[in-house]
């Protein structure tokens, strides 16, 4: 599963998803569905608006892969 940490980023750095979207130039649904995980595409675009609006260049930092036990 891939999981979106956008929300633990704005928390940590005291932001809002208004100011991320006014930042970024994004959409505030947009904004919402990600930090939500709400999403179930990632727009590359988005993304990268995103990383430069926060100043974030390890996209580690907003994204996260966590294996699920799937039956065989």
């Amino acid at each position: 599963m891939i999981r979106i940490k956008l929300q633990e980023v704005l928390d940590e750095r005291g932001m809002n998803q208004k100011q991320l979207s006014e930042l970024s130039k994004l959409r505030p649904t947009t904004i919402s569905e990600l930090c939500n995980n709400i999403r179930t595409s990632i727009n590359r675009e988005h993304l990268e608006k995103v990383m430069v609006a926060l100043g974030i260049k390890d996209i580690s930092e907003i994204i996260e892969y966590i294996e699920e036990n799937l039956p065989v």
